[in-house]
């Protein structure tokens, strides 16, 4: 008997083959089905009589298959489907291509619903390629109603998926209701079962409304319990209290060749502050690609060692950690500390003598013991887990270290909040004075030769260009541009007499970090690279950033990936190149064109929900966010409803005790680490 744990191939019509699609999806049980959304809905909710189809129309409508039949097209290797589908009112000629099959599932005589685009040929009404589905029963899932769509893999499809749930969708019943009824009461929520039910299979907007309430609330309630509950452990600890430098701190500052600008000294302030305390800082410092995080971080380094305390940073690659050394080293050299770099191919061992290490993975290791340490950094945090950050912080056997993490995604503070809850959050949100915006435009085809023109005036002028793909290999199915095969063009059609590097995430770490190296000294004139480089080092020297297939990315992704040029003190620009077949897609040009306009990553990443939808989201889910199914990233409301209740039930009972379902489904969170973010 199928339960909530059955695994997915216990159900009926899936194998080996698709259950191993399934779990690419991350789909291994019953309830893994049940808990993946629809992401949106196609509205087949009129239904509608032949006689009354208009070319153009997206409609659904049901009748009898009067004929259908198999034919080749003339000098093609194409097999035509075609049928003639009657109502009471009219018939309708209906074309499928390439599915020969058709005629063995559908026989005349059979009643069937179709759902799709009424085209116009010779002046007659016809439906080209619609879905289908045989009337068995007034319950239909596929071409009626609003129509539930997934997000999919390879050779998977959406009828295949509402197949599934429909099998399972009423175990629903069985689902534990974890979230306590006195909050659902209070807000007005639907229980869990119901809401699984219609956000599946909704029978109006009200239901997806009602549903999508209830699991948002549910997931942003979950984390903010998590978040409050972490917090309320890191205030017990104690902390090493680092008193704030003044004199040196105001030496520091005004010894640097340009001002901080307010944002920046606004962050350092609040981050030196927190340093006093004697409970452990717990402080997330987010802005944009070049805003000046770097600075103020070494503000709090030097605060760390002068107070007589180790302080770690640790960044993601080796190439970053390098980098950091050097910037690091460089801006504190008056002040005779002895600052390190830890990598897996500089094992220092003397750093228990270091006052800063700064430092990759290896910093973790388990013959690695920080002594007396009193602050951590972690760069671009989303790029380490939960236990590998929790593993620098436990590095020392003394009092819990302050802990300060960094990253460049743009996120709304709303999200924060919802998500960092146990974090305080400081926000660079100006750029440093003297930052030249990033010259943003769009590249169709026919303006490539004119592009390719200006980057060769670039490198003559001995600049470096990055091109970015999304892709590795070439696929026919997609039609988007890969790395390898741009790279090719690139380095023999278009400019054989420069140097091309490749780089993409297939590679070694050994290769990445030479191929970037290069690029850094300036051997390699154009990097062609997939996303790989989103979070990557500062390449001052690179002006110009060309994304190949900008269509297939988030705005958030490509404002991460413009932030890589323009480092340097020359007028940088970004070239959002578009795959043939979006050249004339309004949708696509009035996304880009939100990005030729706006700088500002926070606005981006809400024009690109606004635009796409929370479950496409890619730039931000690819940049490391926690995965939230089904919230929105900008319902204030709610995340302050959430907020609200979690705070009020921890203060109530704080181990839980009273709310064996909630603690269930929190999970042994202690084990987690001190960080959850």
């Amino acid at each position: 008997m199928v339960g909530l744990h059955s695994h997915i191939a216990s159900l009926y019509r899936v194998g080996p083959t698709n259950s191993k699609l399934l779990q690419k999806l991350g789909l291994e049980t019953v309830q893994d089905l049940l808990f993946y959304f629809p992401f949106r809905y196609d509205d087949f909710s009129k239904r509608q009589r032949i006689a009354e189809v208009r070319p153009d129309q997206t409609v659904s409508l049901s009748g009898t298959i009067e004929l259908i039949q198999n034919r080749r097209s003339r000098g093609r290797r194409l097999t035509i489907t075609e049928a003639l589908i009657s109502d009471d009112s009219d018939s309708l000629k209906v074309i499928w291509f390439n599915q020969p099959f058709l005629t063995k599932n559908l026989k005349v005589g059979d009643q069937i619903s179709l759902a799709g685009k009424i085209s116009e040929k010779y002046g007659q009404a016809i439906m080209l390629s619609p879905r289908y589905e045989k009337i068995y029963s007034p319950d239909l899932i596929h071409t009626t109603g609003l129509v539930p769509n997934y997000h999919l893999t390879a050779e998977l499809t959406n009828k295949q998926i509402r197949y599934l749930v429909k099998q399972v969708v009423n175990l629903a019943d069985k689902l534990p209701d974890w979230l306590p009824g006195d909050i659902r009461q209070r807000l007005k929520l639907l229980e869990l079962r119901t809401a699984i039910k219609k956000i599946h299979f909704p029978k109006n907007q009200a239901d997806i409304q009602a549903a999508r309430e209830r699991l948002s609330f549910g997931e942003l309630f979950w984390r903010q319990l998590k978040a409050q509950l972490n917090k309320r452990n890191l205030q017990s600890r104690q902390a090493k209290t680092l008193k704030f430098q003044e004199k040196a701190t105001r030496e520091f500052v005004s010894g640097l060749p340009f001002s901080l600008t307010p944002a920046q000294k606004k962050a350092a302030w609040e981050i030196l502050q927190d340093l006093e305390k004697s409970t452990p800082m717990n402080r997330l410092l987010e802005g944009d690609v070049g805003s000046g995080k770097t600075l103020v971080a070494i503000i709090a380094l030097l605060n760390t060692s002068l107070n007589g305390s180790k302080a770690a940073l640790m960044a993601p690659t080796t190439i970053l950690a390098q980098q950091h050394f050097q910037t690091v080293s460089k801006w504190l050299a008056p002040y005779s500390l002895k600052i390190g770099l830890l990598t897996s191919k500089n094992k220092a061992k003397d750093y228990q003598d270091l006052d800063i290490i700064i430092g990759t993975q290896a910093l973790i290791q388990k013959n690695v013991n920080l002594q007396n340490l009193g602050l951590v950094i972690i760069d671009e945090q989303q790029r380490f887990g939960v236990s590998q950050r929790h593993r620098l912080i436990s590095a020392t056997t003394e009092k819990t270290p302050h802990f300060l993490s960094m990253t460049a995604t743009p996120i709304p503070r709303s999200l924060a909040l919802s998500i960092y809850g146990d974090l305080d959050l400081s926000i660079i949100n100006q750029m440093p004075s003297g930052r030249k915006k990033i010259i943003t435009k769009i590249i169709t085809e026919d303006k490539r030769p004119l592009a390719y023109r200006f980057l060769r005036e670039q490198i003559k002028a001995g600049r470096q260009i990055f091109v970015i793909c999304p892709l590795i290999d070439e696929s026919d199915k997609l039609g988007v541009k890969s790395v390898k095969a741009e790279h090719q063009k690139l380095d023999q059609e278009i400019f054989p007499d420069l140097k091309v590097g490749l780089l993409h995430g297939r590679l070694k770490s050994a290769e990445k970090e030479k191929i970037m190296a290069d690029f850094l000294d300036n051997k390699i004139q154009i990097l062609v690279s997939t996303s790989v480089i989103e979070v990557g080092v500062d390449v001052p020297n690179a002006t110009i950033m060309l994304i190949e297939g900008a269509e297939r990315f988030g705005l958030a992704q490509l404002h991460q990936f413009r932030g890589r040029v323009g480092r340097g003190p020359e007028q940088a620009y970004c070239f959002l190149g578009l795959s043939q077949e979006e050249n004339t897609n309004p949708q696509t040009w009035e996304r880009l064109q939100a990005l030729t306009k706006c700088q500002d990553g926070f606005a981006l990443a809400k024009i690109d929900l606004a635009q796409r939808g929370a479950g496409e989201l890619s730039g931000l889910s690819q940049s490391g966010f926690p995965e939230l199914q089904i919230a929105s990233l900008f319902d204030y409301e709610l995340i302050k409803k959430a907020q609200a209740e979690a705070k009020n039930l921890i203060t109530r009972d704080p181990s839980l005790e009273n709310h064996p379902l909630l603690k269930a489904q929190l999970g042994d969170w202690e084990k987690a680490g001190l960080h959850l973010e």
